[in-house]
């Protein structure tokens, strides 16, 4: 019997590398015999470095960047030297958690440290980067990053324009003649499931500028600058696509990043499942066993375990989704290629102590379905 063991972290619980071995231990515990692969898996959010970097035995590099608001902070990266990947999570250097709610500043908010990681990853000689963008606190069109890149966003007089999206409607040229040049031999992979433009009533600054602190009045300060930053990036490059699926995310970095960097944008749990090569890893296999710390009708909408269940229907594997809680839409999930879904935290165990004992409960409850086969 193969059983692949494929699940995302257990936020505040484990890692999915812990979450890999905890299951091992199950399986192994009744099933001595079975072949068990480990994958340990993400969607492009929190813990993609670390699952990357598990699965394909990488490094992490810790560096010194500028946050949202310019101040210094260290962000970590992952580097897996013999493929040359970088993979990145733009949340360490430009995220909301990185801001306190009384401090935020979405007008002015940059993603020049995303830049920054990327600098760092082409001095280790990274030549593919797979960059996570959820969890922004930026609504600078990328502009931060690309300024940390080498390119030059001026005014009418030629000056450099400060950091942050509203700045942009001052935009009057582009220069990208200073783009660092290792840049033209890098793939760019973008993992997001934003799907919304850059401009427009469905954009990133009307559907994601109010939750990083935006008023209805900034909102349109922000999307009136980007709508500049699109009009002077077709002069520049001579293309511009704002409704581009994905150009919204994390504040328009995702346009930045397919615009000036050539940068493909996919589901985030399919991009690191091409990276980390969990189709492979799926051949032959009987069982596939993945989770996550909760899940519910949406999971569905890109989340790891139903992800890893639509690739595993592909190779007539039966899927199994633990999870510490499993609320009751989830069942929309026996209906969509899972065979079973697995609480593994018994009702009314404190959140405190099922957060402590997350490993262990996984472990048990993995033995239990593997009994039951």
């Amino acid at each position: 019997m193969k059983i692949v063991l494929a699940p995302d972290s257990f936020k505040e619980s484990m890692t999915a590398s812990r979450a890999v071995a905890a299951m091992r231990e199950g399986v192994r515990s009744v099933l001595p015999d079975a072949e068990c692969i480990g994958v340990p898996m993400a969607d492009g959010g929190e813990g993609t470095v670390d699952a990357v970097v598990d699965a394909l035995g990488g490094d992490r590099i810790t560096v010194e960047v500028s946050d949202p608001l310019g101040r210094p902070t260290r962000a970590t990266y992952g580097s897996v030297a013999a493929r040359r990947l970088a993979v990145i999570e733009m949340a360490g250097a430009s995220g909301l958690e990185l801001v306190a709610p009384s401090d935020r500043d979405v007008l002015s908010a940059s993603t020049f440290g995303v830049g920054q990681l990327i600098t760092s990853a082409l001095d280790h000689g990274a030549t593919e980067l797979l960059i996570g963008i959820g969890g922004s606190a930026t609504n600078d069109g990328g502009a931060g990053m690309l300024a940390a890149l080498g390119v030059a966003f001026t005014d009418g007089d030629g000056a450099v324009l400060p950091p942050g999206g509203a700045a942009l409607a001052r935009l009057q040229h582009i220069d990208v003649s200073g783009l660092d040049p290792r840049l033209v031999d890098v793939t760019v992979r973008v993992a997001s499931d934003v799907t919304a433009p850059l401009l427009g009533t469905d954009g990133a600054s009307a559907i994601f500028g109010p939750q990083k602190g935006a008023t209805a009045a900034d909102v349109a300060v922000l999307d009136a600058a980007l709508a500049r930053l699109v009009d002077v990036t077709r002069e520049a490059l001579g293309h511009a696509r704002p409704d581009r699926p994905g150009a919204g995310a994390a504040g328009g970095l995702g346009f930045g990043l397919m615009e000036f960097l050539a940068a493909e944008c996919a589901p985030g749990v399919e991009v690191v499942a091409q990276t980390v090569g969990l189709e492979q890893s799926l051949t032959g296999a009987d069982w596939v066993f993945t989770g996550e710390g909760s899940v519910d009708a949406q999971t569905m909408l890109g989340k790891t375990p139903f992800g890893v269940a639509q690739m595993a229907a592909r190779t007539g594997a039966r899927v199994v989704i633990f999870a510490g809680r499993v609320a009751a839409d989830a069942d929309v999930l026996l209906a969509n290629g899972v065979e079973k879904l697995v609480p593994i935290t018994a009702p009314g165990v404190p959140l405190e102590q099922a957060l402590r004992d997350g490993a262990a409960a996984l472990t048990r409850a993995t033995a239990e379905v593997c009994r039951a086969l």
